[in-house]
C-alpha cells in the first residue's frame, strides 16, 4: 500500500498590513460605530421623530419660530450632516472592502492547495492502478 504524505498546514496571507489581524485604530473604530448607528432602524426613526418635532415647533410657533416656513435653518442641519457623515460611512466601507479581498486572497491560496493535493492524491492512484 501507497502511503500519501500530505501537509496540512493552514496557509497564512502574506500581506504586510494584514486588516483580519491588525488593531483597528480609533477613527476605524469610529467610522465603523457611526456606520452601524447611522444604518439602523433605530437612527432613522429617531431621525424622523427630531425632524417632526423640529417643523412642528416651527410651524405653531410654540418657541417664537426659530426657523419659519422654508425650514432653511433645518436645511443647513441636514446638510452638514450629510456632509460629514458620507466619507465616513466611506471610509468604513473601504476598511470592509481592504477585509474582504484579504479573505478572498486567503480563500484562493487555500483552494489552490486543495487542489494541488487532489492532483497529488489522482496522480498516485493512476500509479497504484497501473502497477
Amino acid at each position: 500500500m501507497v502511503k500519501v504524505a500530505t501537509k496540512n498546514k493552514p496557509v497564512k496571507p502574506k500581506t504586510a498590513n494584514n486588516v483580519l489581524t491588525r488593531q483597528r485604530t480609533s477613527g476605524e473604530r469610529a467610522a465603523d460605530a457611526l456606520s452601524k448607528w447611522a444604518g439602523s432602524w433605530t437612527f432613522i426613526l429617531s431621525f424622523l421623530v427630531f425632524l417632526g418635532i423640529w417643523m412642528t415647533v416651527n410651524v405653531y410657533a410654540w418657541i417664537d419660530g426659530w426657523d419659519p416656513y422654508p425650514f432653511i435653518l433645518l436645511n443647513l442641519v441636514l446638510s452638514c450632516i450629510a456632509a460629514l457623515q458620507a466619507p465616513v460611512i466611506l471610509m468604513s466601507q473601504n476598511r470592509q472592502m481592504q477585509k474582504d479581498r484579504a479573505k478572498m486572497e486567503y480563500d484562493y491560496k487555500v483552494n489552490r492547495r486543495a487542489e494541488r493535493l487532489v492532483e497529488e492524491i489522482l496522480k498516485k492512484v493512476k500509479r497504484i492502478k497501473s502497477a
